[in-house]
């Protein structure tokens, strides 16, 4: 955790779209042929958490380890090495927090040296996806917004304030998407980056250069 005087001492980053460039469940629709499902689901009324739960049993039968290594693929967003061994310098504690899945974040966290990952566990049996999918947010509680996600990033936020019994006051947030609104509202500081204006009327900072949140340590 960060020195005592130091305003800042966890920092949450969302994944697809904010640490690497590009969106995993995309990127795996193209090269496995769901594309066009994919978008259809994207594109229906259901709540979101239902949308990850449909979109869990196109990946049936895929094989676990050419999950990962599409995902390994995904270039990093620009700076991103940069910026996170900027915040291990400042002994910043960093977390993904994804509405995607818990195997892959992980091993991002790994990549990336991060402390934390919290994301949905894609039930995968002998190296096989079984197309089911274990919700982070498995009480199916309501976000900030009132929509209710397959994972709630400010409740993360209020875990790992918790955990590392620091307040929210002190932690950064930065994400993109309508799922990360809840978390950037109730950060000390919550930074949008590439977002759109939905998302960014919610945040403190907007930028589309992640190394901005080096002028705020």
């Amino acid at each position: 955790m960060g020195g005592q005087n130091q305003k800042y001492k966890l920092v949450l980053f969302d994944m697809d779209g904010t640490l690497i460039n590009g969106r995993s469940i995309f990127i795996f629709s193209e090269k496995l042929g769901f594309k066009d499902k994919l978008l259809t689901t994207l594109q229906s009324n259901k709540q979101p958490y239902e949308r990850s739960i449909e979109i869990a049993r196109y990946l049936k039968g895929i094989r676990g380890d050419e999950l990962l290594d599409i995902f390994r693929t995904i270039p990093l967003s620009d700076h991103v090495e940069k910026v996170t061994q900027k915040l291990k310098e400042q002994k910043l504690t960093t977390a993904i927090v994804t509405d995607s899945y818990q195997f892959i974040a992980d091993d991002l966290k790994k990549r990336l040296n991060f402390e934390y990952a919290f994301a949905n566990t894609l039930i995968i049996k002998n190296n096989i996806v079984s197309g089911e999918i274990q919700l982070n947010n498995d009480e199916l509680r309501s976000c900030e917004t009132g929509i209710t996600y397959s994972i709630c990033k400010e409740n993360i936020l209020d875990h790992l304030c918790t955990t590392l019994n620091i307040a929210p006051s002190e932690v950064i947030a930065i994400g993109d998407g309508l799922v990360d609104i809840g978390m950037i509202q109730k950060a000390g500081l919550g930074i949008a980056y590439h977002a759109s204006e939905q998302v960014q009327h919610h945040a403190d900072v907007i930028t589309n250069d992640l190394s901005t949140i080096l002028e705020y340590l």
